[in-house]
Formats: C-alpha cells, structure tokens, sequence
C-alpha cells in the first residue's frame, strides 16, 4: 500500500525517487518496472 503511494508520487512527479525510503525503493522499482516507468527511479 506504502510503495503505491510512493509510486504514485514519482510518477505523478511530486517525489522523486531518490527520496523514496531505502526499505521501500525495491518495491517502488518493480512497481514503476511493471508501468514501463523504469526511466522515473534515476538511482537504480
């Protein structure tokens, strides 16, 4: 629910992924990855 909504904010652009917590970068990766988003998490 918490990596949707981080999702959510880098890619309606209010977050950037770096500013993702390190706990829930994992789980924001796979879920911009599953969009065709991967270009969004900078800092792979």
């Amino acid at each position: 629910m918490v990596v949707m909504f981080f999702a959510q904010r880098v890619i309606l652009g209010k977050t950037k992924y770096a500013e993702v917590p390190s706990t829930l970068k994992a789980g924001v990766l796979e879920v911009l990855t599953d969009g065709g988003l991967e270009f969004l998490a900078e800092d792979k």
